[in-house]
């Protein structure tokens, strides 16, 4: 309970630091970007009116105060210029599930191969499946993403006739960027999978449990994975919370409407609303996943404790 304590007061401190910082930052962006395609047309007098609507004359305090008085209230505000007087949650509500689904199943799909390949990888190492499985590592990581996002776009469908661009009444127009989005993550579990397990069937307790004779099946499962899993564990929930930030890259080209390409689509329109709200999230998400983290660590490792002792992490 003190190590909860502790970490919500940090969360909550770093929170306001980084929510802060965004919010003056966006006051220093140019004044003609609140006021669209239209200011153009805009007597200066109807510019100022505008400007004062929106409480960017105020100083700079009173605006962060406003700001923080509705956030207590629930309220992240309303779109200026990406939708105009939609509430920030209504367009946030929209993509969210979107990016969610693609997001989460990505990362389902990269455990469910990744973790077992890792697996295999290091009990053959040195063997076929092991450089097999080493080359599909090599080529997603040296070659950019964007190449062979593309490539199995323009290809990929034309071999297995599946539909070019997302549409959410077409299940199989879900496959290919599920695909896509599980390709790098399912890359990096196996790579980490199999080097944390090769170091600890290395370690001197495997060698005398196999003097024993204790079965290979045993060593694996029981000691090794167990023990392989320990430093994955630490970047799991993080990894599983940032899906709902989404892919921009995915998201655009399969114009998939989700949560990827709103806050680069926020930023280039100046609208703060949406700006400072989808920070607030992705800050939190940031700052619960490292928390729940070090929560995961301590429940597969019982050697780390949480708290106020010698041994704390």
């Amino acid at each position: 309970m003190w190590y909860i304590g502790k970490r919500l007061l940090q969360s909550v401190f770093t929170l306001f630091i980084i929510i802060t910082i965004v919010f003056s930052l966006l006051r220093l962006m140019p004044e003609e970007g609140y006021l669209g395609a239209a200011a153009e047309k805009m007597t200066p007098e109807q510019q100022e009116i505008i400007l004062t609507n929106l409480g960017l004359r105020d100083p700079l305090l009173v605006q962060l105060g406003n700001f923080y008085m509705d956030l207590f209230k629930g309220d992240l505000g309303t779109s200026v210029t990406y939708r105009t007087d939609v509430p920030v949650t209504t367009i946030i509500s929209e993509k969210i599930m979107y990016s969610l689904f693609f997001g989460l199943g990505a990362v389902a799909l990269s455990l469910i191969i990744g973790v077992p390949l890792g697996i295999l990888m290091a009990h053959m190492k040195g063997r076929w499946l092991d450089r097999l499985g080493t080359g599909y590592i090599v080529f997603v990581v040296a070659v950019p993403a964007a190449v062979y996002y593309i490539f199995i776009q323009m290809y990929v469908t034309d071999i297995f006739n599946l539909p070019l661009l997302f549409d959410e009444y077409n299940k199989m127009s879900w496959i290919l960027p599920l695909t896509s989005m599980a390709l790098a993550p399912t890359a990096s579990y196996a790579m980490w999978m199999r080097r944390y397990m090769v170091d600890e069937l290395n370690k001197d307790y495997i060698k005398l449990a196999r003097a024993k004779g204790v079965k290979e099946r045993t060593l694996m499962f029981r000691h090794v994975m167990r023990n392989a899993f320990i430093p994955m564990a630490q970047y799991l929930p993080a990894t599983i919370l940032f899906t709902i930030t989404g892919s921009i890259y995915i998201e655009s080209l399969y114009s998939i409407p989700g949560m990827g390409g709103l806050l680069v689509d926020a930023i280039q329109r100046q609208d703060n609303s949406v700006v400072q709200g989808l920070v607030l999230i992705f800050s939190s998400l940031g700052i619960i996943g490292l928390f729940l983290g070090d929560l995961a660590m301590a429940l597969v490792d019982p050697r780390i404790k949480l708290g106020k002792g010698g041994s704390t992490r």
